[in-house]
């Protein structure tokens, strides 16, 4: 039992200090934010007090998000419109050991960092995700984050709604996101693949709801798979972005 416990410490220890070392940074896209900005921000304090750092990079935003993320944030910057770029140009402002890539409408599961770090220094897998809850509670969304995060463990492909997160020299190795305005993450999965399969992690991160159900269920997993089936066959990302802001520009 004495031998069990001291090993327990020790593991205990080794945990802790590989936390308080390992360094995240959180980097958040965004574009014409200002309505949930300081909400999303101030979810984000808790990280930034143990030291990651937070760098919201925006799109040319037409409002003031870029005022209003300024003092929550270790940098705010400023770059092209496009999500690829604006994630890419987040990457180069750090030199953290994890980049982790949060869309600005993803609320993150309660000490996120440290599971992603415990993940990361157990396993030879570099890269990875989280399971995704969709915000409503109607039981088909049940049903729709179920198939999501199995499909996604599966194949070993994420969406950026999943939180992922990469060692920042496997990111640079790979060459990051690609400058494409649909399916960069896709992209970068397809890329980072070929290193490691991904960490899958159980824990979830909540994302809206709000396009399955103005959409409607059928129509957006059509839609979806139709934009993705079309993407792996060589389609151009910039029709099938115009395609998918077409059949959403009633959302």
């Amino acid at each position: 039992m004495l031998r069990t416990s001291s090993k327990r410490k020790n593991q205990l220890l080794l945990d802790f200090r590989t936390a308080i070392t390992v360094r995240i940074a959180i980097i958040i896209p965004c574009l014409n934010e200002s309505e949930n900005m300081t909400a999303i921000m101030l979810r984000l304090q808790p990280l930034r007090e143990k030291g990651h750092h937070i760098i919201v990079v925006d799109g040319l935003s037409d409002d003031n998000s870029v005022e209003l993320a300024t003092p929550f944030a270790d940098q705010v910057a400023i770059s092209k419109r496009g999500r690829a770029q604006q994630m890419n140009y987040g990457a180069t402002l750090t030199d953290a050991d994890v980049l982790w890539f949060v869309h600005a409408d993803t609320a993150l599961p309660q000490d996120a960092d440290q599971t992603i770090i415990h993940h990361l220094s157990k396993s030879n897998r570099q890269w990875g995700r989280f399971d995704v809850q969709l915000s409503g509670k109607q039981f088909w969304l049940r049903l729709i984050e179920f198939m999501m995060n199995q499909r996604s463990c599966l194949s070993g492909i994420a969406t950026g709604d999943q939180a992922i997160f990469v060692h920042r020299d496997l990111f640079k190795k790979s060459g990051g996101f690609k400058n494409i305005e649909l399916m960069e993450d896709i992209s970068l999965c397809k890329k980072l693949k070929h290193y490691s399969k991904p960490i899958c992690l159980k824990e979830k991160v909540i994302t809206s709801s709000r396009r399955w159900e103005t959409q409607g269920v059928w129509r957006t997993i059509l839609l979806m798979w139709r934009l993705r089936l079309a993407y792996f066959f060589g389609a151009d990302p910039k029709q099938l972005k115009r395609r998918y802001d077409n059949m959403t520009i009633k959302e």
